[in-house]
């Protein structure tokens, strides 16, 4: 019963998570504008630094609310492969990545249902803009990149919260610029299934090779990296106990 739960939790905070991410762009757009700014490239990063911080401040508060949930398997398997998240298994894992899935479904067709159609008749998700490949290696990469740096800010950054949480940001951010021209990016498989679902592509080579093995490929590696030559050594852990 405890990892239907689990599952349950993953599935209604992923479908939370896509929910909130179009409002990003429409908030930074936003807020852009009225400063005066939006032919700066540097201060839209600035401004969507700040709004992703935020967002993941209030998600990191749900998500420990709702009993460790999660809302992308790119995470939860960078936090496994690492050691460091015991209560992942491969039948947790067989378990609550397609649950996760089916949240990014619900939150694609609920932000579908609620936007003015001008805005959503833009809206289409992660999209391949280069050959399978390339496309494959983009998502593997980028997906590595965010996992080494959120493993190391959270595990060997600074103690201050506040700082872990804008340094995620600013490296997420980073990341989904340099990927806007190769995949969209996704380096979340439950988003670009989501999307891939109500665009009617959920069945096709592309999503399942780009979008999930490339991700879930990169945050294996990632995870190995930091675990055999990053993570703080077992005697370094007893003598700051000590």
């Amino acid at each position: 019963m405890g990892l239907v739960k689990s599952a349950m939790a993953d599935a209604l905070l992923t479908s939370m998570w896509i929910f909130t991410m179009p409002f990003l762009r429409i908030f930074t757009l936003q807020i852009s504008a009225s400063l005066g700014v939006q032919a700066l490239p540097m201060a839209a990063f600035f401004i969507t630094t700040v709004l992703v911080t935020l967002i993941m401040f209030i998600f990191t508060l749900i998500g420990n609310a709702l009993g460790g949930a999660s809302f992308n398997p790119t995470a939860s398997l960078a936090f496994y492969a690492a050691g460091l998240k015991k209560d992942m298994s491969p039948l947790a894992i067989a378990v609550r990545f397609p649950a996760q899935a089916a949240g990014g479904v619900v939150g694609v067709k609920a932000i579908l249902g609620v936007l003015p159609r001008e805005l959503t008749e833009t809206m289409k998700g992660p999209s391949l803009k280069v050959d399978l490949q390339t496309g494959f290696l983009a998502e593997g990469l980028l997906t590595f990149g965010l996992c080494l740096a959120l493993l190391v800010i959270l595990f060997r950054g600074p103690k201050n919260p506040l700082v872990k949480l804008l340094l995620m940001a600013a490296t997420t951010v980073g990341c989904v610029g340099t990927g806007a021209k190769y995949t969209g990016p996704s380096m979340n498989p439950a988003n670009a299934f989501g999307w891939a679902y109500v665009n009617n592509w959920h069945n096709s080579w592309e999503l399942y090779y780009v979008y999930w093995l490339g991700p879930l490929t990169g945050a294996t590696v990632a995870a190995w990296v930091f675990r055999f030559l990053l993570s703080p050594s077992p005697a370094s852990n007893k003598e700051k106990k000590a």
